[in-house]
């Protein structure tokens, strides 16, 4: 009989858990009755979990062990951190004076107090162990009784005995061959068991709910435990049995077992997995706990992987569409998994355990995501629906056995509940946080035309509440991909991260091999109605990107190309309209010799270049010709009748038509058009020069604000008469005036925008206020005075001019030469 006695705790790596472990210690000793141990004991132990706060900073496991059968009795103490390439201090030098030093005693006070110590080293962790001898007797204190636990018990067969037997058969359990050493443990012949069913010959009972019947068990590549076989007399041999599958000379797999008496089970025990023993203890103790359900998730990933010490363990959920699952929270080695198709081991109808022994046998597209080639998994059941997984992987093969995806789903089953539970609340908080930043960058992108600054905002709305850093990519009509902008939640950051960066992808963006950092990377595209308009690029320091920000990052991405879609036509039909509009405007004004002219045209739209205002100054055979013209309305209406009537009255100039003639041809061009409240204003002459210096100005107003001529000594004059509209009546008759404009005197024509300028209920022209404002101009040159004239427009009042302002201002110099 076996009376060693193991006590095992676990705590985390916190300043408090000396005080834990001490108090641990004294309790176990107590109840094995070893008081005259405890200050001993209590002392080592505190050091040494100590030592593995500080220097390896990890949970800490601490086992005691009682062993009486040996010889002298003994006591081990064994403390486990998971920091295996830690070194164990070697403490600070001895002072010079002699003085004990404050730090770096625990390894000498185990050389003290204790028989003996070491330390084992394994994979995932590291474990420092004392050892103190009980002596030949049970020397208790207070008269005590030697314990039971202490009374010398059935001593374990001698080593002569063990009989180590090897059973070989094929994965249908056919025995293929036994050895004497089988033969002698169990009582049967080889001839007597080769070609029988193992089936026959072991009393197989599995434990558990998760328990795999003996053909499972067959196919596994390695498994240990215990069983019972038939003994030849009709016995059930309790027997140990250590399973490995092999390939034979022929190619064909087989099962090898080693058996042995249970009574000699020590010889092929497995090794110990205090990590396993104590990550139930552990889940309960996290359920207990009141925190984010982030955290709650990366505790149990960061459980689930040093309890099974795989490379890398990952705790996935399925999404609100129930279509696929995704990495909530990961640890170890990931590969910034994002989503896993729910089919194959991830399918929603997979209520039991999995454990697949290479993934590139089977799945290789899972393998390639997961750079793993074992994986063991477990569903998180809720009323019988699965809701996620718990995982496992390791980057070798033949990783994992069945007792880990035993111990896996029990850690899922206490947890599902509790999970489910958390994030449904956690998704309605991210419902409403989600549809707040969608709302937020929505509001912040609505309205913006410009592609740069697009991909500006949409950057530095990712960084830093999602990513380190985001660069995103433009892709314009041409297929051609430029990076656009980048942001680095570090702003010195930014100019290494674009020179990082290809500037422009020579391949497809799903294709690029972005640059190996600290960071993952992933790269989201931007997408609407089937195009491509980029794709936005994430840094994040985490390696894992939960399935709910790809989510948002997927809903902002379509947001971007929504607005990026939106942008690139309105750049369209904003350069279409320029075109246009700038086709309405004259492309140049004629040049007058002994003339200078100036033009002020602005229209009161914004953004736009041509308004219902329009003017012209033209050269016509030896006279020039100039108009002004404003047309009832704006838009995109007004805009075709100004250049109807552009284009109209220079092409009827150009034809010899006098003034008059254009305003009767251009009266019924508007009348057939049809469209009614469609009417004209238009100022109209022709400037022939006189041999004596200045012009003969033959001119004509319909509905125009007459032109204002401007004397050498300050006085003003109109100096036409405003006739009927044109547009109004198709019988009206046009009549013109004429006038010389002498050398330094100034003509100056407006359109209603100047004179209505208003300013509450006074507008500019009232009292003759443009002409006084005229008269102040005296000796100006025409670009001043048209200077002067539109900054008394803009200064007139606080609100902008809601009209359009043109006006052409003319003044002659010298004499003039005849032009032929």
């Amino acid at each position: 009989m076996d009376t060693t006695r193991v006590s095992s705790t676990a705590f985390d790596g916190t300043p408090h858990a000396p005080a834990h472990a001490r108090k641990f210690v004294r309790q176990v000793l107590g109840e094995w009755r070893l008081s005259h141990l405890t200050e001993d004991a209590v002392l080592l132990t505190s050091e040494l979990v100590t030592n593995a706060v500080v220097h390896a900073g990890t949970g800490v496991e601490l086992t005691c062990r009682l062993d009486v059968d040996a010889s002298p009795p003994k006591l081990e103490i064994e403390v486990e951190d998971h920091h295996p390439t830690r070194t164990l201090p070697t403490g600070e030098p001895a002072p010079a004076d002699g003085a004990l030093a404050t730090s770096g005693r625990g390894l000498a006070l185990a050389g003290m107090l204790a028989d003996a110590w070491g330390v084992t080293y394994t994979k995932t962790s590291k474990r420092v162990w004392i050892r103190m001898e009980l002596g030949e007797g049970c020397d208790m204190q207070d008269h005590v009784s030697c314990p039971p636990c202490l009374v010398p018990g059935p001593v374990a067969p001698p080593l002569e005995t063990l009989h180590l037997g090897v059973v070989i058969c094929d994965l249908d359990g056919v025995v293929e061959s036994w050895n004497p050493e089988a033969e002698e443990l169990l009582g049967w012949e080889r001839e007597q068991v080769v070609g029988r069913s193992l089936k026959e010959l072991v009393a197989w009972r599995g434990h558990g709910p998760y328990a795999l019947s003996l053909t499972d068990t067959l196919g596994l590549g390695r498994w240990r435990g215990e069983a019972r076989m038939r003994h030849r007399d009709g016995t059930l041999v309790p027997v140990y049995v250590s399973q490995l599958r092999a390939r034979g000379h022929a190619g064909e797999r087989r099962a090898i077992w080693m058996i042995v008496a249970s009574e000699h089970r020590f010889v092929l025990t497995p090794p110990s997995a205090p990590l396993r023993r104590e990550a139930g203890r552990r889940i309960k103790d996290l359920l207990d706990r009141d925190m984010p359900f982030t955290e709650l998730l990366a505790t149990i990933a960061q459980i689930v992987q040093v309890s099974s010490g795989g490379d890398a363990a990952y705790v996935l959920l399925g999404t609100e569409d129930g279509d696929r699952f995704g990495v909530a929270a990961g640890v170890g080695a990931t590969a910034g998994l994002v989503g896993v198709l729910a089919t194959g081991v991830f399918g929603a109808d997979r209520k039991s355990p999995t454990m697949i022994e290479d993934l590139l046998a089977g799945d290789v597209e899972l393998a390639q995501q997961l750079r793993a080639r074992s994986l063991a998994c477990a569903p998180l059941l809720v009323g019988g629906e699965v809701v996620g997984f718990l995982v496992v992987t390791d980057g070798r093969p033949c990783r994992f056995d069945q007792e880990l995806t035993v111990s896996l789903q029990h850690i899922a089953d206490q947890v599902a509940v509790t999970v489910q539970r958390e994030r449904l609340a956690e998704q309605e908080r991210a419902h409403r946080g989600r549809l707040s930043f969608l709302a937020e960058a929505g509001e912040l992108l609505a309205g913006v035309h410009d592609e740069e600054l697009i991909a500006a905002l949409t950057a530095q709305l990712v960084v830093p509440k999602i990513a380190t850093w985001a660069a995103v990519y433009l892709t314009d009509l041409a297929g051609m991909t430029r990076l656009a902008h980048v942001w680095h939640s570090e702003e010195r950051h930014n100019a290494d991260l674009r020179k990082s960066l290809p500037a422009i992808p020579r391949t497809a963006l799903t294709e690029v091999s972005w640059p190996v950092g600290p960071e993952s990377v992933l790269a989201f595209p931007l997408l609407t109605q089937g195009r491509s308009h980029g794709a936005l690029v994430i840094g994040r320091a985490e390696p894992t990107l939960p399935l709910e920000l790809a989510d948002l990052l997927s809903d902002l991405c379509r947001l971007v190309a929504l607005n990026l879609h939106t942008a690139m036509l309105y750049t369209r039909q904003a350069t279409t309209s320029r075109v246009l509009q700038r086709s309405l405007l004259p492309m140049r004004v004629a040049p007058m010799p002994g003339l200078e002219s100036a033009v002020v045209y602005e229209p009161a739209e914004e953004g736009a270049d041509v308004g219902g205002d329009f003017y012209d100054l033209f050269t016509v055979a030896d006279h020039w010709c100039f108009a002004l013209g404003d047309v009832c309305g704006s838009g995109p209406e007004a805009a075709a009748v100004t250049g109807l009537a552009r284009h109209a009255v220079r092409l009827l100039a150009k034809e010899h038509y006098t003034v008059a003639d254009i305003f009767d041809r251009l009266n019924h061009a508007l009348l057939e058009e049809g469209e009614e409240g469609r009417f004209l204003s238009l100022l109209c002459g022709e400037l022939t020069p006189l041999p004596q210096g200045g012009a003969l100005c033959t001119i004509a107003s319909a509905g125009h604000p007459p032109p204002l001529l401007l004397r050498p000594d300050g006085l003003v004059r109109p100096v036409a008469t405003p006739q009927l509209l044109l547009g109004i009546e198709s019988g009206a008759r046009f009549y013109v005036e004429s006038f010389e404009l002498a050398p330094e005197e100034v003509l100056l024509c407006v359109t209603d925008g100047v004179t209505e300028r208003r300013n509450g209920d006074r507008l500019l022209d009232d009292g003759d206020g443009l002409a006084e404002l005229l008269s102040g101009c005296t000796g100006l040159s025409a670009h001043a005075v048209a200077e002067r004239v539109r900054h008394a427009v803009d200064t007139f009042a606080k609100e902008p001019s809601q009209d359009d302002v043109a006006l052409l201002v003319i003044k002659a110099n010298a004499a003039l030469r005849k032009v032929r």
